[in-house]
Order: structure tokens, then C-alpha cells, then sequence
């Protein structure tokens, strides 16, 4: 088997734009053009999917950028029929980078007669032939114990931390962290670590899937700027709602740090006409153009991270080490100054 000389990268069509930055970010650290392995993605008239990988990947060690974004059963039979390509065609290793782990919040059974379909997806994965994922802020950590094969979870936190502490320099005193439930505290706590500031919870109860009937703040945050930190922004709904509950409970202003703008139906138009003053979200999902277009919503890119990332897996140094917010800041040198 030839040595591995240098990571290869592969894509599928759900977010090629992050596939190309993550591309021209490991180029330039390593001093020479790492482009994307040509290859082609088609499908039949009946959506059926064809891949065909034109450059020889034999004894490569080849990573796949697919987010299972929305048309997530499409974006998934993509990243699978891809891996199998690849293992087919002889590949030394296949790593799954997915920014995005679709199914990620059918974790667990939470009725009768349910599935785990994020179980399922972790096995199809595998059966693929998939041999590491690396991905960002599952919904869940303990999905990572669904695979039988390493899984390096990667967070944005370290990413947030940077931005709020360039954002709100001159204000730091005055930000509050929000967690928009209780099943996120320990996101917004790691975060509120980062940045040394307070924690509020917003407790909501509902009444039936979607619909909140209640929220409760825990916390003063009376004169306070709070920034919401949660991992998926699906319909915003909630999210709208939690802002509008802590400005009526006295903050000042109210700002949305979310890691997956999943954006779907409403979601843009409820955030432009909401009270929130600004989200952030990051490019794990490929932004549609009215999300490009909104106002008060501001994308943070993970191409530094995941390049980093992608590297360290293939020279066998610590992943890790990228959950420091000291660690990352050099890879972002430029577009947050202290």
C-alpha cells in the first residue's frame, strides 16, 4: 500500500461552499493546493443517486464533507453512497465530516412504538463503510456512543466565546448567558465559563410537540444584555417567544447564539420581525438566501475549526486541544481582534 502523503477531500452537494473554505483553509496550512477530489453527484429521473469518483483514491486517506442538512434522507443516501464508492475504490481510511448529524434529536424513545433513529443513521454509517465520523455539536453527546468507531465531537462554543468577547468588549459586565431550557443548561454554562458571566435558564412547558404553553425565567436578568446559546434553530418559535419573555422580565437587549440554523418554514421571518437584536448561527448548514438577506442574522464560519480538525485526525495529533478557546483563537486570527 503506497504511504499516505496527504488528507484528500470529497464532498457531496449539501454545503459545497464549506467544503471549499475547509479546502482553501488546509491549503493554506500546509503550503500547497489541497483541493477537492473531482467527482460527480447525479440523479435519475426517478432522484436516484449516482456517484462517480474520477481521480484514483486508492490507499487514501479520504474525508467527506456532507452535512444531512435539509433534504436530509437525500443529503444521507448521498454522504452513504459516497463512503461506499470510496471503499470500493480501495480508499485506506473514510472519515464522515458532518457539520450537521441530521436525526440527531431521535436520540432516545420517548413514546411507545418509536424509533432511535439516530441509532439507525450511526449503523448505516458503519455499514457504508465509514470508519471515523467528526462532526459538531450533536444534540445529544451521548449519540456518540451509538457508533463503534471513534467519533470526534467538536464544538462552537469556543468560536462563540471569541465573537461575544469581540462584540461585547466594551460591555462584558452587562451579558448575561441564557439557556432557552433546562435540557441545554450545560451548553450555555460552558459557555457563560468562557466569557466569566452569569447563567439564566428560561424553563418552558408544553402542552404538545411545537407548542409552548408556559415560560418561567430563573434568574435576574433585569438590565442585563442576554445572549440565547442553544445547538438547533428549527422553526424559532420558541426562540422568538424566550426573547420576547426576557425583555418583558427586563433585559436590555437580546441576542441568539445558535451552532445549526436549520431555518426551516418561518423561521427568517419570525427572527426579522422578533425583539432579538441579532442571531448568530455558523455555516454547518448551507444558509439559504433569505437567511443571506435578513439583517439581524450574522454567520460565523467553522472552515478554521474543521480544517484544524481535519488535520490533527490525519497526523494523529489531539482533537481536543480545539475545545480551548485559546487554542482556536490563532485560527481565527483576523476575524476576531481582541
Amino acid at each position: 500500500m503506497p504511504t499516505i502523503l496527504e488528507p484528500k477531500l470529497i464532498t457531496g452537494t449539501a454545503n459545497k461552499p464549506l467544503a471549499k473554505a475547509i479546502s482553501r483553509r488546509m491549503s493554506m496550512h500546509r503550503g500547497k493546493n489541497l483541493g477537492l477530489v473531482d467527482a460527480r453527484v447525479e440523479r435519475f429521473n426517478d432522484q436516484e443517486i449516482f456517484v462517480e469518483v474520477y481521480e484514483n483514491v486508492r490507499g487514501e486517506d479520504m474525508f467527506i464533507i456532507q452535512p444531512t442538512s435539509n433534504p436530509a434522507n437525500d443529503n444521507l443516501m448521498e454522504l452513504l453512497i459516497m463512503a461506499d464508492a470510496l471503499r470500493r475504490s480501495s480508499a485506506a481510511r473514510i472519515t464522515a465530516v458532518i457539520p450537521y448529524f441530521g436525526y440527531a434529536r431521535q436520540d432516545r424513545r420517548a413514546k411507545a412504538r418509536t424509533p432511535i433513529s439516530a441509532k439507525l443513521v450511526a449503523n448505516m454509517l458503519v455499514e457504508a463503510g465509514v470508519e471515523r465520523v467528526l462532526t459538531l455539536d450533536l444534540h445529544a453527546a451521548q449519540i456518540q456512543g451509538f457508533f463503534d468507531i471513534p467519533v470526534d465531537n467538536l464544538y462552537a462554543s469556543p468560536i462563540f466565546a471569541l465573537d461575544i468577547l469581540e462584540q461585547f468588549k466594551d460591555d462584558l459586565a452587562d451579558v448575561m448567558i441564557v439557556s432557552p431550557d433546562v435540557g441545554g443548561v450545560a451548553r450555555a454554562r460552558e459557555l457563560a465559563k468562557r466569557i466569566n458571566a452569569p447563567l439564566s435558564i428560561v424553563d418552558k412547558r408544553r402542552e404538545k410537540p411545537g407548542e409552548v404553553a408556559e415560560m418561567t425565567v430563573i434568574g435576574n436578568v433585569e438590565g442585563k444584555k442576554c445572549i440565547i446559546v442553544d445547538d438547533i434553530c428549527d422553526t424559532a418559535g420558541t426562540l422568538c417567544k424566550a426573547a420576547e419573555v426576557l425583555m418583558e422580565h427586563g433585559a436590555t437587549e437580546v441576542h441568539s447564539y445558535i451552532t445549526h440554523g436549520v431555518l426551516s418554514g418561518p423561521a427568517v421571518d419570525r427572527i426579522t420581525k422578533s425583539v432579538m437584536k441579532s442571531l448568530v448561527i455558523t455555516d454547518s448548514i448551507e444558509p439559504t438566501q433569505p437567511v443571506l438577506d435578513a439583517q439581524n442574522i450574522r454567520i460565523v464560519p467553522t472552515a478554521p475549526l474543521f480544517a484544524q480538525a481535519i488535520l490533527n485526525i490525519w497526523n494523529g495529533t489531539s482533537v481536543s486541544s480545539l475545545f480551548d478557546t485559546d487554542t482556536l483563537e490563532p485560527a481565527y486570527e483576523g476575524l476576531f481582534n481582541k
